[in-house]
Parts: C-alpha cells; sequence; structure tokens
C-alpha cells in the first residue's frame, strides 16, 4: 500500500489476525469534522457505503459531526454511491459572491446558502435517512451554555474566549460552557442508545426526526464565526447550537461498548478529541477508548505528492479567492487522486495482511 495506511487499537488488532475483517464485522462508522478534508474520503465512502458493507445484513451506527455528519446521513440514501458523489461536486462546487469590498462571505450570507443546500438534497427523502433498515444515524452537535446559549456579536467570541481558556485545563470542564448533544434516529421506530459511553463529557440525546433533522444538520456543520448558530431546535432544549466538531472534533469516543468494531475512515492518523483541542497535541494520542477502532488514513508522505502538498482545507478558500476554477480544480485533482485509498482498501480487503496494520 503506497496512498492508504491501517491502523488499529489492540483489541482490534487481535480480532484482524484471528477473523480477518468482514464486513459483518463491522458496528459503527464515524464521520469526523474536518472541513474540505473530508474530500479525500469520498471514494472510500463509495466504496465502503456502496459495495463493502451491504455484503452484510447486520443494524449499524453512523455517527458525525459537521461534514461527517452530512456525510454519514447521505451514505442512509438510497443509491449512496450516486448520492455521496453529488455531496461531494456541490461541496467542491460552494462558492459565495461578494459585495465590492467585502473581503470574506457573512456568516448569515454562510449560513443561508448552506440551508438551501440542505434543503435542496434532503427535501422529500429525510424519511429515507430516518426509517433506514439497517443504519441509526447519530448527529452530533454542540449546544451553548451561559454565555454561549445564544450566539450574538459579543456573547460568542467572549464565550468561546472562556471554553478555549477552560478547556485548556481541563476537557471534561469546558462543559459548563459547552454540552455534547446527539440527535439519533430510531430504529424500527424504537429509540436507540449511544453506540459509545458519555462518561468523558456532559451529554444529552434526542430524538432526530423529519421536524428537526434540516436543523440538528445544519447545527452540526455550524462553524463558530463562518456560520451563525441554529437555535431552538424542535425536540430539544433551546438555545444555541453549533458544529458538534466543538465538542468532538474527531469522535474520540469510547466505542469499547458498542456491538463490532468501528470502522473509521478518517483524514490523519490522529483522533483529536475537540476542536479547541487542535493545538494541545498531548491530547492527539490514541486512549482506551479507541481499543476496538480501525482507522483508514492517507499516508503522510502520499499526501504531499497532492496539489500543494496538503490536503483540500478551509484555507484554500482564501488562497484562491473568486478564482472558483482554481480552487475547483485542485480539490477536484486531490479527490481523483484519493480513489487510490478506496482501491488500496479494496485490494487489502481480498486478504487482510494484519503485518500491514499499525498501532492506533
Amino acid at each position: 500500500m503506497k496512498a492508504l495506511k491501517i491502523y488499529a487499537g489492540p483489541t482490534a488488532r487481535r480480532h484482524m489476525a484471528q477473523h480477518g475483517l468482514l464486513p459483518q464485522h463491522i458496528g459503527v462508522v464515524p464521520g469526523a469534522a474536518g472541513g474540505p478534508k473530508g474530500l479525500i474520503l469520498g471514494p472510500m465512502d463509495r466504496f465502503l457505503f456502496g459495495q463493502w458493507l451491504p455484503r452484510s445484513t447486520q443494524p449499524m451506527d453512523l455517527v458525525g459531526a459537521s461534514i461527517g455528519a452530512w456525510r454519514m446521513a447521505t451514505a442512509c440514501l438510497p443509491n449512496p454511491v450516486s448520492e455521496l458523489q453529488a455531496l461531494e461536486d456541490a461541496y467542491i462546487h460552494q462558492h459565495y459572491e461578494l459585495e465590492p469590498g467585502q473581503s470574506r462571505p457573512t456568516a448569515k450570507q454562510v449560513s443561508e446558502d448552506f440551508r438551501n443546500n440542505l434543503t435542496g438534497f434532503y427535501s422529500g427523502r429525510m424519511h429515507h435517512v430516518l426509517q433506514h433498515p439497517r443504519y441509526r444515524l447519530h448527529v452530533v452537535t454542540s449546544h451553548g451554555r451561559g454565555l454561549l446559549s445564544r450566539d450574538s456579536a459579543w456573547r460568542t467570541p467572549l464565550g468561546y474566549a472562556g471554553a478555549y481558556l477552560t478547556n485548556a485545563v481541563s476537557r471534561r470542564a469546558m462543559g459548563l460552557w459547552l454540552e455534547r448533544v446527539v440527535f439519533s434516529s430510531p430504529f424500527m421506530g424504537t429509540p436507540q442508545p449511544l453506540p459509545f459511553a458519555t462518561s468523558d463529557y456532559r451529554t444529552r440525546q434526542f430524538a432526530l426526526s423529519e421536524a428537526n433533522f434540516l436543523d440538528a444538520v445544519q447545527a452540526s456543520c455550524s462553524i463558530p464565526f463562518v456560520l451563525q448558530a441554529v437555535h431552538h431546535i424542535a425536540g430539544a432544549p433551546t438555545g444555541a447550537y453549533w458544529d458538534g466538531g466543538i465538542t468532538d472534533y474527531h469522535l474520540h469516543l469510547d466505542y469499547r461498548g458498542a456491538k463490532g468494531l468501528t470502522l473509521y475512515p478518517h483524514f490523519q492518523k490522529a483522533v483529536v478529541p475537540g476542536w479547541l483541542d487542535k493545538a494541545l497535541t498531548w491530547r492527539h494520542g490514541s486512549t482506551s477508548f479507541l481499543d476496538s477502532t480501525i482507522v483508514l488514513a492517507p499516508n503522510p508522505e502520499w499526501v504531499k505528492t497532492l496539489p500543494n502538498g496538503k490536503l483540500p482545507d478551509r484555507s484554500d478558500f482564501v488562497t484562491y479567492g473568486q478564482d472558483l476554477a482554481a480552487r475547483v480544480a485542485v480539490w477536484q485533482q486531490a479527490v481523483s487522486e484519493a480513489g487510490r485509498l478506496a482501491d488500496e482498501l479494496a485490494q487489502w480487503l481480498l486478504r487482510p495482511d494484519v503485518s500491514l496494520v499499525e498501532p492506533l
């Protein structure tokens, strides 16, 4: 393998050494926040949800934050290969016309455009996601408390400054500012438990329904200061809801009690707990939470061969500015190259070689 790296926790590695890896072994698939970085996972998503996972029949939990929530929700639609391709195309071609003198789109502009895209994408089809015969969707959001209970010009920056300082001392203590709220679809009409333990952080769970689906997914993607918070989601406590990546950037959750292994297509090896932990590198290592997790990630050396020597990311919006064609060309080339990730994974799964699996 040249493009793909496979990492596994000790429980997952022992399982593969004894039983290999079959689709019926998988119980959970997470989808991380990370904006355009998630584009690199498109070909793997289409292979996994279009070809490999359908070879099994067991119920499966899909957990998503931010773009990961959009990916996981889309995987629940009929014809996931074409739908995931449509999501990728829509994300790559997103563009905001700026007024004279305007250097960047306002949060209101981005929120309104995103809502229009979500509505167009899922309108009349939400029932397919909510009533999927196998997949149980869990959309992760960050619910503001105290100053962050409302999004405003002064409350939001002050609240996030407080959250940042508190988080630097204790991740658990950040729960004073933000709590993890998960919206979960029912399975066969029955509310489902979360596929991870929640003793690590203040957490609440509510039902995902047609009445709150669009709000929940938009909230999960609402990066502070880039989009507006979503307020007062139906069936959940009042207040402001932001990007699920704030509390759970890469969904470093306690999956040990879940049924089956956790298969995690990710854009890097490190599973960073929260968005505010990005600079806190001592929190980037693996923990026992991930003992039964398999991470599929691009080889850092292969990433250097992509345009600009990196994955697509939000800095490209600044780099290319209003030159939409240039940014689209770069992102499309990166996604095209990412087909190698899916190809190498498919070949490895035909005859899993545990000697190629590295510790997570």
